[in-house]
């Protein structure tokens, strides 16, 4: 009989094998073991901006560096994400035993701790989002409160996927900007296209 506990947390990943023990309840934090969520979150991007440069064989050297800074910005935004998700289910995550051993939940990271991490990401966040131009700056604000507000919409509403494509998918409307500088009509047919896509994958 199997009586090994159900739960998210890798005892035996990669961030043990990489990180001092000091950074790893952090790292797994910012969920850096599981990167499905970091590709979710910069496909649409990518996508937009290969689409605003005529296709990936047209793309030019800055429109290299925007996916670049997409890809960084993935990586750093998902993980504020995961910190700001963890910070308002810390409680609740006390209680199954999926979630249990989370760093917050457990006590590997005091909320004060989180915070002060969620404001490192979120300051490393705003240095990659300031080598935009003004409207994919200005997108980028307007996103902060959908990346707020998620994890409540997994109690106030039955169609959180709904909330979490509004999301996850608002790349699509920065990549576009971030190349041609306005939000033009393709941006918002693909934006509306990863929503129903994510409406797929997580429900």
């Amino acid at each position: 009989m199997n009586t090994k506990p159900h739960t998210d947390i890798k005892s035996d990943g990669w961030i043990n094998r990489v990180f001092p023990s000091s950074l790893r309840p952090y790292a797994t934090l910012a969920r850096l073991d599981r990167p499905v969520g970091i590709w979710l979150l910069l496909l649409p991007g990518w996508w937009a901006i290969a689409l605003a440069s005529g296709g990936i064989g047209s793309m030019k050297l800055e429109d290299w560096r925007f996916a670049a800074l997409f890809a960084a910005g993935a990586v750093i935004m998902r993980g504020a994400g995961c910190v700001i998700n963890d910070l308002w289910d810390r409680k609740l995550d006390k209680q199954v035993e999926r979630t249990r051993a989370r760093p917050l939940a457990s006590g590997a990271v005091s909320p004060r701790q989180a915070m002060v991490f969620l404001g490192g990401l979120l300051l490393a966040g705003l240095a990659v989002l300031l080598q935009m131009n003004p409207v994919t700056v200005m997108l980028g604000f307007l996103v902060m409160p959908l990346i707020i507000a998620y994890p409540l919409m997994k109690r106030l509403t039955w169609w959180p996927q709904a909330f979490l494509g509004l999301t996850f998918n608002f790349g699509a409307l920065m990549g576009w900007s971030a190349v041609i500088g306005v939000i033009g009509l393709p941006a918002l047919c693909l934006y509306a296209a990863g929503i129903c896509w994510t409406l797929g994958y997580d429900t």
